[in-house]
């Protein structure tokens, strides 16, 4: 009071005379001005005072503003701070016509998303949910990791993601081996089946997502052991204008453009471009690939959004098999394996031809998707996707033979198959996903349901290559294997030609209908305790016309996969769960290209596994994830050796391991990606002659480590160092091959210029270490990539 009295004194009435003198300080005006310096001054004694002026103060009446219904996105880190309200109101400031409100929150913001660390996701569950709340092992590799590490492949990112190994996919696609299961087929972007067998690009990438353990529940058949999603780059109203340039080893170009913003408060747009060429580190291997991607955002009110989305996207490259084994004079077994081949140590020798070896795939993909939020508890997302894959690869590559492609204990011969490959496919889904936040009583619910509907077309047809020895193989010296020579492809249908094909090629015409449904319910009993149960039935209508015989068959599956948790949350920033889950993947296969009398007659395989884990939010943007799960796998078809053509469904693995991560800030400056992986895969029930129980899963090994940290220096400066340590595998499940383990260097220097400039130097494999990354059997061994430098430089404007 003392302050208020000596603010009044100011203005006292000695002062009255001249402040009538002011321009535009009318009588009224200064009347009301001495009256509450006055009173400020002095209010008992203006109040007493007979010689204060006396003075009429007009009545004012304020109106409070018109109250704007408009949403209230709460931030990733409100939703994790445990805080329920059962439809609260918090007063708002009025918004003003000089403070436009922001388009939307953008994509980092509703992720909780700050460098290498993302707060929360939609994957898992469909709406978005802190990932310390999801009760299954989850990994987000966010775009500045993406761009921090620069590596070429998707793939290649995900060596830095525990129980995650990368299988060769015949040089031709992306394929992962999650918890020991294989898969081409369990890719999604934005949620939506992207299951076509390609090599995918990151020049729109928001995020990458890897759910481990078996995700039918939200994602519907396969995902045995997890599923990998690309969320992408949408139209959120953030303003970005960024040109980059980049330049490498074996000659590597590559420009892309990133643009968008605002165009109204009504709609926003954005465009993502790229263009990239290259030689490879193999020999004869070359790559170039191209994509456009505009998206535009649509806001007719503040609680419904319109996406839509449309890309078209190119690649082109040498499929490249890798390399053959290296036979030893007693014979190969399990219990004597061998290893790769590389003449004279040579890994960038090319077992294949440098006219002949492509891989081509082209994909155009339209999406459209509506969100709305009813204001009353109730939300749903309409989401549509309609792609189409042109895909066609050819490889010329080490098999058959005697050896089946090995090359002999002399190291003379070597031998060279040929095929080609038409895969096209036409993919249509429909999702529709509602979100119920409500109670009963004192327990608050979040109840997820929701459909989906799909099909799926396409062709499957397969050629077999003959050599102008007339047969379906050719002999090589294996130290100088590159084939230069021709090869005629020709389509078999019966199998007996003379020329040494012994099984029909494929060609098959194929449609899939899906119609799934489901229900999840996370039940908060308090603050400290979760359940979460859910079920989801699909049906799948399998027809496939076999067009070497005009046989048409069908078959349909009928499959509920449930799901189960509970959570328990000794304080709000961590959580304790054990959860446990099914699914299945119809006896069609992960492509499900095509029938015949045996596999019409096998059931789906079955994935169930069981997890306990713990996530703890170390410091805001700092999680550690761990857990421990024991996955098994049954009804693997095995050929029956006394009826060919038919199986026998008793096949089987089983995975038990132990993983642990750290993502995020350390400290302001230190960034970290640390993951360690403990993975036993086994065989437990015979699936061939060689693959027996006891034998090791292709591809796993027991233990993988991978470190990437990220320092700043100096708001300029900053420097990334990686390392990658993946323990010895086997390039098949028979155990006859074995794939030394490895340790790989990567490195990243940063200059933040300014405002605009910004430039970054990485290199792959430092020491130029050689080694084997992949493989799709004994005989196709990839060897990993030698030092590799790119220099990239980027404008915002």
């Amino acid at each position: 009071m003392n302050h208020i009295a000596a603010a009044g004194e100011l203005l006292s009435a000695a002062n009255y005379n001249s402040m009538r003198k002011i321009p535009g300080v009318g009588g009224a005006m200064m009347t009301a001005l001495m009256a509450s310096a006055a009173f400020l001054g002095n209010p008992q004694a203006f109040a007493q005072s007979p010689s204060a002026p006396s003075v009429t103060v007009p009545s004012v009446t304020v109106t409070a503003p018109k109250t704007q219904r408009h949403s209230n996105p709460i931030s990733p880190a409100r939703r994790s701070s445990g805080t329920r309200t059962r439809r609260t109101q918090t007063a708002r400031r009025p918004e003003t016509a000089a403070e436009p409100k922001p388009f939307a929150q953008s994509q980092d913001a509703r992720t909780g998303t700050e460098g290498y660390f993302a707060n929360s996701t939609s994957v898992a569950t469909k709406s978005n949910t802190p990932i310390v709340n999801i009760p299954q092992s989850l990994a987000v590799i966010t775009h500045e990791q993406i761009r921090d590490q620069n590596y070429q492949g998707l793939t290649d990112v995900t060596r830095y993601v525990p129980s995650v190994a990368v299988h060769q996919g015949e040089g031709n696609r992306d394929e992962l081996v999650i918890r020991g299961v294989d898969s081409s087929a369990n890719f999604f972007v934005n949620g939506f089946r992207d299951d076509v067998q390609y090599f995918r690009d990151l020049y729109n990438a928001q995020s990458i997502e890897v759910l481990k353990g078996p995700s039918a529940l939200t994602f519907g058949r396969g995902a045995g052991g997890g599923v990998l999603n690309r969320t992408l780059k949408e139209a959120d109203g953030t303003r970005i204008y960024e040109a980059t340039a980049q330049t490498g080893s074996w000659g590597d170009r590559r420009a892309s453009l990133d643009a968008g913003q605002a165009v109204n408060e009504n709609v926003a747009a954005r465009l993502n471009v790229f263009y990239e060429g290259s030689d490879a580190f193999r020999d004869f291997n070359h790559l170039e690939r191209y994509g456009i991607n505009p998206t535009v955002t649509l806001k007719p009110d503040d609680f419904t959004r319109i996406k839509l989305s449309y890309e078209y996207y190119h690649d082109g490259r040498t499929a490249d098999r890798g390399n053959p084994s290296q036979s030893l004079p007693g014979g190969v077994t399990r219990f004597n394996p061998t290893t790769p081949f590389a003449p004279n140590g040579n890994l960038q020798t090319f077992f294949g031809s440098p006219s002949l070896n492509t891989a081509q795939a082209t994909v155009q993909t339209g999406m459209a998707i509506i969100e709305h939020d009813f204001q009353n508890g109730l939300s749903v997302r309409n989401g549509t996707i309609a792609a189409d894959y042109q895909k066609f690869y050819q490889n010329v590559y080490p098999t058959g033979g005697p050896l089946a492609g090995a090359v002999n204990a002399a190291d003379t011969a070597v031998n060279l198959g040929a095929y080609q490959h038409t895969t096209n496919r036409d993919n249509v889904f429909n999702q529709t996903d509602f979100t119920y936040k409500g109670w009963t009583g004192p327990i608050a619910h979040t109840v997820g349901f929701g459909t989906e509907f799909g099909r799926q077309t396409g062709v499957d047809i397969r050629n077999t290559g003959i050599f102008p020895n007339g047969t379906n193989t050719i002999v090589q010296n294996p130290f100088a294997p590159t084939y230069f020579g021709p090869v005629t492809f020709i389509h078999h249908f019966t199998g007996v030609n003379g020329d040494g094909v012994t099984t029909p090629d494929s060609n098959s015409r194929y449609r899939l209908n899906v119609e799934s449904g489901y229900l999840r319910d996370t039940i908060e009993f308090s603050r400290a305790l979760q359940l979460i149960v859910g079920t989801r039935f699909d049906r799948f209508e399998m027809s496939a016309l076999d067009m070497n015989t005009n046989i048409n068959r069908n078959r349909t599956d009928n499959l509920v996969s449930p799901q189960a948790a509970v959570v328990v949350k000794p304080m709000e920033t961590m959580s304790v769960y054990t959860a446990y889950s099914i699914s299945y993947l119809p006896a069609s296969g992960d492509q499900f290209s095509s029938l015949n009398d045996g596999t019409l007659i096998l059931q789906p395989q079955k994935f169930e596994n069981t997890e306990v884990g713990m996530k703890w939010n170390i410091n805001p943007r700092l999680l550690f994830s761990t857990a421990i799960y024991n996955l098994n796998r049954t009804n693997q078809p095995i050929a029956d050796g006394n009826n060919p053509g038919f199986f026998l469904p008793s096949g089987a693995t089983l995975t038990r391991g132990f993983e642990a991560s750290l993502v995020g800030y350390v400290t302001d400056q230190w960034q970290s990606s640390l993951a360690y992986a403990y993975t036993d895969a086994k065989i437990t029930s015979a699936t061939s002659a060689t693959v027996v129980p006891g034998n090791r899963v292709q591809l796993v090994p027991y233990n993988q480590f991978a470190w990437w940290n990220k320092y700043q220096f100096t708001p300029m400066w900053a420097a990334a160092l990686g390392i990658i340590y993946f323990g010895d595998s086997f390039a098949s499940s028979d155990d006859t091959v074995r794939l030394p383990g490895f340790v790989r260097f990567d490195a990243g220097v940063y200059a933040t210029i300014d405002a605009n400039w910004r430039a970054q130097l990485t290199i792959e494999n430092i020491f130029n270490r050689g080694y084997w990354a992949s493989a799709d059997g004994n005989n196709n061994i990839s060897p990993g990539q030698g030092r590799t430098v790119r220099i990239q430089a980027s404008y915002r404007f």
